[in-house]
């Protein structure tokens, strides 16, 4: 069975940090490109970043620039999403997904990837 799993979210102070895991059961991520999603409510799903089976990767919310950092390891099928400075604004569902091939899509249209987690809850709050 395919599928990708989201862990580490939680309730955090603004200003605090929070690293979250995806990782992938069934198959191998070395072929994938993975983005993270994230899912305010009331808002649409947006994308945050996604990272090349190479390791090179792509933001696509210009608001976590300088505070979230994504990276992989394929040795371990997983992929990180390191938050920092967290925001109340940083509040929702987040989701990682895969996208087959080596290269992140140019738009983050959730169309674009074959495989979703269920996401895990992120809070900012005091």
């Amino acid at each position: 069975q395919l599928q990708l799993v989201e862990s580490g979210g939680g309730l955090v102070q603004p200003g605090g940090s929070l690293r979250l895991t995806c990782a992938a059961f069934g198959f191998n991520l070395d072929n994938y490109a993975i983005g993270w999603f994230r899912q305010a409510p009331g808002k649409e799903r947006e994308g945050v970043l996604c990272i090349y089976s190479s390791g090179e990767s792509t933001i696509y919310a210009d608001p976590v620039k300088g505070r979230f950092t994504i990276t992989r390891d394929n040795a371990k099928n997983t992929v990180y999403l390191q938050m920092n400075s967290l925001k109340s604004d940083d509040t929702g569902v987040y989701y990682c997904a895969a996208d087959y091939g080596w290269s992140c899509p140019a738009v983050p249209a959730p169309y674009e990837f074959d495989y979703w987690g269920r996401g895990t809850q992120v809070t900012v709050s005091s």
